[in-house]
């Protein structure tokens, strides 16, 4: 009974996904901590969403190691384990493989900042990390994967709590937040906003990016000091 809050989120979280066109068969899963306690709940391996329930959801501490559970942890959950490690101010993360993120990854291309959509989540381009080393591959892959995000928003000195997504190359994306719910939320706008810049570049290949006032607008009525988007508690 100790983790069944974790599960129940962590099951809630994962059923959203086929929900939200995020992923397709058993392609993708969502993982949500309770620091207090050191660990964190994630979809078993190879499980399809249809069979998924909050008991079959498996812990693992941050080292990636399984505190309990009957099943085997997805197959990316030391990629989990190393961002919850080093990033201690998100308690849930998403990984898929859906349509237009993935593409983009697969592109190796950042996701440039061509609208307001992308501006109210976001004021840079959505980072695509460059492709993993023979090396790092050929190592513990998934662990890797984790280092590869790492090194990404460092080198771009980039905040993890500003900028919740990341697209691996030659992989797909990873969303992250302080909730399951804003983690979930942020997948589902790295799609959309994938899918709106392609579309763009299909209309107009030289599409300029925002214009800076446009980009400064957007996100800080949203998020900014004297934000006034939604309603007042």
């Amino acid at each position: 009974m100790k983790y069944s809050h974790i599960r129940q989120e962590a099951y809630e979280a994962n059923m959203q996904l086929p929900k939200l066109g995020l992923v397709l068969f058993t392609f993708g899963n969502v993982s949500v901590a309770d620091r207090s306690l050191g660990v964190f709940a994630i979809k078993p391996s190879g499980v399809p969403y249809n069979e998924l329930s909050p008991k079959k959801m498996v812990i693992v501490d941050f080292d990636g190691k399984k505190a309990e559970g009957d099943l085997r942890p997805s197959s990316d959950t030391l990629t989990h384990a190393v961002l919850y490690k080093h990033w201690t101010g998100i308690n849930s993360i998403v990984h898929t493989h859906s349509t237009y993120a993935t593409a983009w990854a697969q592109a190796q291309r950042d996701i440039p900042i061509y609208g307001t959509t992308h501006a109210d989540h976001n004021t840079v381009d959505i980072p695509c990390a460059s492709p993993m080393s023979d090396v790092m591959i050929q190592g513990n892959y998934e662990y890797e994967t984790g280092i590869q995000i790492l090194n990404c928003f460092k080198e771009r000195k980039l905040s993890y709590e500003e900028v919740e997504m990341i697209l691996v190359g030659s992989h797909a994306p990873f969303t992250w937040g302080k909730t399951a719910e804003k983690a979930v939320y942020n997948s589902a706008v790295l799609e959309q906003v994938a899918k709106m810049a392609w579309l763009t570049e299909q209309i107009n290949p030289g599409a300029p990016r925002l214009k800076d006032a446009l980009i400064k607008k957007h996100f800080e009525r949203k998020h900014g000091p004297d934000s006034y988007y939604g309603q007042s508690l």
